[in-house]
């Protein structure tokens, strides 16, 4: 092949791998060979034969690869922050604002910090207005919840 359609085979690869990334987001594989593609993209332009763009991009991919991979492992292990979605709420108390119900078509209301949500029980019982709760686990758009006190 010609000197010069290394240069865009490289460039294409290098889009390639980057675009390729950004749809698999968080992964960080595709990235390193991206940026190795970029390189040999670079020395391409620069008139290098086939097989030191080859090399460099083989060499470059490799320690990109190796320098990435720490940072994506821990960004794996770290999880949701604290914080973040409704499974903040598990073990935050309240008050019951509207009674909770027995009857699945009645469901109560507790306010949970500044927010209010619709609430039923963890065992099926009825908790009065006041009452203040725990809350034991988020289903969808209810929190179910548990009694911490009786109403003052």
């Amino acid at each position: 092949m010609e000197p010069e359609v290394w240069r865009w085979i490289w460039l294409v690869a290098s889009a390639t791998f980057v675009v390729g990334e950004i749809a698999m987001a968080g992964t960080f594989f595709l990235l390193p060979f991206g940026v190795g593609a970029a390189i040999a993209t670079v020395v391409a332009f620069a008139g290098a034969t086939a097989s030191w763009q080859w090399l460099t991009f083989v060499i470059v991919s490799a320690a990109a690869f190796a320098a990435v991979r720490p940072l994506a492992r821990r960004l794996d292990r770290g999880g949701n922050p604290i914080g973040v979605g409704s499974s903040r709420l598990i073990g935050e108390t309240g008050v019951v604002i509207a009674d909770l119900s027995p009857d699945p078509e009645q469901m109560g209301i507790v306010r949970i910090g500044r927010e209010e949500w619709h609430a039923e029980t963890a065992d099926d019982g009825h908790l009065p207005s006041g009452t203040r709760i725990e809350v034991v686990q988020i289903e969808g758009t209810r929190a179910v919840v548990k009694a911490v006190s009786e109403p003052d």
